[in-house]
């Protein structure tokens, strides 16, 4: 595989990149909803106006001029990770949480994911993120809240 280069981006301000984060994201999120057994996933839904409304910051990871995954925060909370469904287990989702960690130094880090998404629990819990709550969000739609405090 090719060097994964992560790069901060703005959405908003190209709306090429926008659709093509906006397609990754609902990729990614696909593969929760067949994991959980839930298509209500809120992100999975989203517009590429929502999207690029977002106040969030952002991170891609590319290689061989493709976007992998990409990953976003808002204050100390990671508010979405997402690599392409092709591409996981190859690390690009590890290295884009090291990379907003790097911008959350000294934080409370907060993250949720499925409450049934083994491989994300996994991932969080190996960078020493605790398990705080499970939250109904919808009928029936789990999360897993987690904490992650240096």
């Amino acid at each position: 595989m090719a060097a994964i280069e992560i790069v901060r981006v703005e959405p908003s301000d190209d709306r090429a990149l926008a659709e093509q984060i906006l397609a990754l994201q609902k990729n990614s999120y696909a593969v929760e909803a067949r994991l959980i057994g839930d298509d209500r996933i809120p992100l999975l839904h989203e517009s590429v106006d929502d999207l690029c409304g977002a106040r969030i910051h952002w991170l891609v990871a590319r290689a061989d001029g493709e976007i992998r995954g990409a990953a976003a925060w808002s204050g100390s909370e990671i508010d979405r990770l997402v690599v392409a469904p092709q591409a996981h287990r190859q690390g690009i989702g590890r290295e884009l949480v090291e990379a907003v960690l790097k911008s959350l130094v000294g934080q409370r880090v907060q993250v949720a994911t499925g409450r049934d998404n083994p491989p994300a629990r996994r991932l969080y819990e190996s960078f020493g993120f605790v398990h705080v709550e499970n939250q109904q969000v919808l009928p029936g739609l789990w999360l897993a809240r987690y904490e992650l405090v240096r």
